[in-house]
C-alpha cells in the first residue's frame, strides 16, 4: 500500500539515506559524489534535523522510501527525492502529485522546482508532468565547489474540474 504523509522526527535517519542515495545518482557525471559524500550527507542531515516538520514523505509497503521538501513554505519544492532502487515506479509521482494538492490547498498558483541542467532524468520526469522550462543560470555552488547550469521549472496550478452528470462544473 502506498501512503503519503508528514514527516516525523525518527524518520530523519531514513530521508538522509534515501536522499543521499539518490543526490549520488543525480550528480552522477557532475562532480566527485564520493569526494562530496560527507559534505552532502552533513547538509541533509542538518536540514532534515530542523526542517522535518516541512518534508512530506512516501511509504510502500509501510517503509518509507521517497521524500519532498517545501523548505519555505511556499511554492517552491525544494526537495524530491526518491530511493533509486524505487525510482520509475509511480511514487515521484504520487509524491509530486500529493505536494502539488498541498501547494494550491496553501493558495500559491504555481508550483517551482530547480535542478542542475545535466541533470536529464529529473528534467523529464517533471517535463511530464506538466513542468516547463522557466530559467537558466549559472552559479557557483559552494557544496559543490565549482559553477553549476541550474533549470528552474514551472508549472501552474489550477482546481480539478468536477464532472457531475453530463455538465461541468
Amino acid at each position: 500500500m502506498i501512503v503519503t504523509r508528514h514527516a516525523r522526527q525518527e524518520d530523519v535517519s531514513a530521508l538522509v539515506d534515501i536522499g543521499l542515495q539518490a543526490w549520488e545518482r543525480a550528480v552522477s557525471g557532475l562532480v566527485d559524489a564520493q569526494g562530496m559524500r560527507r559534505v552532502a550527507e552533513l547538509s541533509f542531515l542538518s536540514f532534515l534535523r530542523s526542517s522535518w516538520f516541512s518534508v512530506s514523505v512516501i511509504e510502500s509497503g509501510g517503509t518509507v522510501v521517497g521524500w519532498a521538501a517545501r523548505e519555505d513554505r511556499d511554492g517552491n519544492i525544494s526537495d524530491l527525492w526518491i530511493e533509486p532502487a524505487a525510482q520509475r515506479s509511480g511514487l515521484g509521482s504520487a509524491l509530486l502529485a500529493e505536494l502539488e494538492s498541498r501547494i494550491l490547498a496553501e493558495g500559491f498558483g504555481a508550483a517551482v522546482i530547480k535542478t542542475h541542467a545535466q541533470n536529464t532524468q529529473a528534467i523529464g520526469f517533471f517535463r511530464k508532468h506538466g513542468y516547463s522550462i522557466s530559467s537558466l543560470s549559472t552559479a557557483y555552488a559552494p557544496k559543490l565547489d565549482r559553477d553549476v547550469e541550474t533549470v528552474g521549472m514551472t508549472k501552474t496550478l489550477e482546481e480539478p474540474v468536477v464532472q457531475l452528470g453530463q455538465q461541468w462544473f
